[in-house]
């Protein structure tokens, strides 16, 4: 009889927290995730839609003759292209990818594809990890697409260093989208662990733009490597990078994704946000995010594309956006028209206030300033909420096994000492002192 009473009470409780998650999912716009971020210069933002379209090249089976190509063409010199590797090069380690030397711009570009949904490979290297299984300098990433960037890394780095020799002075810029920009985060990773094998290259020469991107490293090396993947863009409504749920579980829950939505309605609605983000083995979208936002809430049609960029540590598009460009936000082709349209602004914008040659140079150094600096804010927000403390996690992944009071959470996880002992050991890590004295990235 208990029981049966009991249960209308249960049933107002989902119904009641339903309502309250639907609500807030139906309210939330995507542009309310980057409001309180700066706005990104046409400088620091130009590689991007042109790196966009040398990842839609990667589809091309002949860019002599190409069937897919964007409109003005994909701007590229096919007799600067290396070499293309299909699934029959890779055996399924990896998506297929493309390395192109961009004399134009001086850099050496690797580029990654997104999912093929047809190759049972790429669903492999989604499905190859667990919460916490792998560990990488101090954080947590994704077991799959670290051993597809060290398979990458190992097929390549001869040939790598080689361009590198002959080309000095160059860039390596690591660029993918989706399945591939997770490939290619790891790629920095890798590569910046391993600059010996790639000729001693500095670190600030090595970038990774990882465009609709997969949560794929912990909080920590997220903002530690945020002067390395400078540039992950993040359209408007884009489910992937919004998705807090394993990818694992979600391509293993496709025939009851009801069910998925009730346990994410219900973990959204009682588990604090602050209690998830302590999780150390929690994954998230890498780097300095920019974020295009063209679109509001309750209007029809578009706006002029505006691309904000910060590097935060919390509120770090935690909040999936019920929205129907969901997944067309995700398409890489829309990302690079949307984002061709906002760099045209930006640039337009710029030459209205006609700023002098010395002004745009002096400009770039104040961004790349602005830059360290706010990495170094981040590092020390990410110390202060404990994420470089690397506790023993509990047994539920997001779920604390100790739940404290509010109080509790909003004071610092460590001690005065042990929080300047972290932030030192961080800053002797990331950054170093140049002549004139000035906290710059370790090179």
């Amino acid at each position: 009889m208990s029981i049966a009473c009991c249960l209308p009470v249960v049933e107002c409780v989902y119904c009641l927290a339903c309502a309250r998650w639907a609500w807030q999912r139906c309210l939330h716009s995507g542009g309310y995730d980057s409001e309180t971020w700066g706005v990104a210069s046409a400088a620091e933002f130009e590689p991007v839609p042109r790196l966009c379209r040398l990842i839609l090249s990667v589809y091309e089976d002949d860019l002599e003759n190409p069937q897919w190509a964007p409109p003005g063409g994909y701007g590229m010199e096919p007799r600067w292209v290396v070499h293309r590797r299909t699934y029959e090069h890779t055996h399924g380690h990896a998506p297929t990818y493309l390395l192109y030397v961009d004399h134009r711009h001086s850099d050496v570009v690797l580029a990654v594809r997104g999912m093929n949904m047809a190759k049972e490979s790429d669903y492999a290297v989604l499905l190859d990890n667990k919460l916490g299984q792998r560990r990488f300098d101090g954080g947590y990433v994704h077991n799959g697409l670290l051993k597809a960037a060290e398979w990458v890394f190992d097929a390549e780095c001869d040939v790598l260093r080689d361009l590198l020799e002959k080309n000095p002075g160059y860039t390596l810029t690591f660029a993918g989208h989706s399945l591939g920009s997770g490939v290619v985060a790891m790629l920095a990773l890798v590569a910046v662990h391993n600059k010996e094998r790639l000729g001693g290259i500095e670190r600030k020469r090595i970038r990774c733009f990882a465009m609709a991107p997969a949560r794929c490293m912990s909080l920590n090396l997220a903002v530690r490597y945020a002067d390395i993947i400078n540039a992950v863009i993040l359209q408007q409504d884009d489910f992937l990078p919004r998705t807090d749920i394993p990818l694992e579980d979600i391509f293993k829950s496709l025939f009851c994704l009801p069910c998925l939505l009730c346990g994410r309605c219900l973990i959204d609605t009682c588990i604090p946000e602050s209690v998830m983000l302590r999780d150390p083995r929690r994954l998230y979208a890498p780097g300095r995010l920019y974020h295009i936002v063209e679109r509001k809430p309750f209007s029809c049609g578009r706006i002029p594309p505006v691309v904000r960029t910060a590097v935060p540590v919390d509120g770090r598009f935690e909040h999936i956006i019920l929205s129907c460009n969901a997944t067309s936000d995700h398409a890489i082709i829309w990302i690079e028209r949307e984002a061709q349209r906002a760099l045209d602004l930006l640039v337009e914008n710029e030459e209205t206030m006609e700023a002098p040659e010395v002004q745009r140079m002096g400009d770039e150094i104040t961004v790349t300033r602005a830059h360290d600096e706010e990495q170094q804010a981040a590092l020390r927000r990410a110390v202060a909420l404990g994420v470089a403390d690397v506790n023993v996690p509990s047994t539920y992944g997001t779920f604390d096994e100790n739940p404290t009071s509010e109080a509790d959470e909003a004071a610092p996880l460590l001690s005065d000492s042990g929080r300047r002992r972290a932030w030192d050991e961080w800053i002797s890590r990331i950054f170093e002192k140049d002549e004139s004295g000035q906290m710059v990235p370790r090179r």
